[in-house]
């Protein structure tokens, strides 16, 4: 049965759309077909950890919502490109990056033609995982999508301002009726202990830390152009990326 999973947070610059890139080839070195949806329409930015760099699709995200095409019409694949052997498929439905489009839906949208969207993606492309990259924060469209999700990531940094927006987004998950979520601490400090930091997250928020990452030099210097877990597979943060996409199957 086909899983749909969202990872949220409520700030940006957390590393939301490098974890969702990061699962969808954790999932598809598994054989599975990956559905992945840009839902970040007023910042995208997913599309560049994939490789499409200035490459505009025939359609996005922002076509189907305007009813110009089917939303399976806006998926590209992106697997061929990512320089790995993947058993399985990354299937990308993008944002679009030009303005008129982004200025477009500024005040909004039809949300129940979005979650129509993600079922409609999910038969058509025959997908395993539909993994949805939010817009931080709290809006109609992103409790849409976390209410209907079967998990949901939520990334956070070791910073106070994080802990006091991740509080919030935890609650209302939870009064959304999500059952599997998760936490993970991203860009944490090297000099900060990982086993005390879990187990304050994990006591302050009742809710799992499905991954620990730690701020990584490696990460930094590949900048978003790659997925990380393709390029360094046998590193610790891969490690911990693994581990948070079985948790989130659960």
């Amino acid at each position: 049965m086909s899983q749909i999973i969202s990872v949220h947070s409520f700030r940006g610059g957390t590393g939301k759309s490098n974890t969702t890139a990061n699962l969808a080839a954790a999932y598809a070195a598994e054989g599975m077909r990956v559905g992945v949806v840009d839902t970040d329409i007023q910042s995208p930015g997913i599309h560049i950890i994939f490789g499409m760099g200035e490459q505009r699709p025939s359609y996005a995200l922002n076509d189907y919502l305007n009813g110009d095409c089917r939303i399976e019409e806006a998926a590209m694949d992106m697997t061929p490109g990512l320089g790995a052997n993947l058993p399985g498929r990354i299937l990308l439905i993008p944002s679009s990056t030009q303005i008129s489009q982004i200025t477009r839906f500024l005040k909004g949208y039809d949300v129940g033609v979005l979650v129509d969207g993600y079922e409609q993606a999910i038969e058509a492309l025959r997908l395993d995982v539909l993994l949805i990259d939010t817009h931080p924060g709290l809006n109609n469209e992103t409790l849409m999508s976390v209410s209907v999700s079967d998990a949901l990531a939520v990334i956070l940094r070791p910073d106070y301002q994080d802990y006091q927006g991740t509080a919030v987004i935890v609650d209302v998950s939870r009064r959304l009726g999500v059952q599997n979520m998760v936490l993970v601490a991203n860009k944490i400090p090297q000099n900060l202990p990982l086993d005390q930091l879990k187990a304050s997250l994990e006591a302050q928020y009742r809710c799992p830390v499905g991954a620990l990452l730690p701020h990584s030099d490696d990460m930094m210097a590949l900048g978003s152009q790659g997925v990380f877990v393709l390029h360094y597979p046998d590193h610790p943060i891969s490690a911990e990326i693994k581990r948070l996409a079985q948790m989130l199957l659960a």
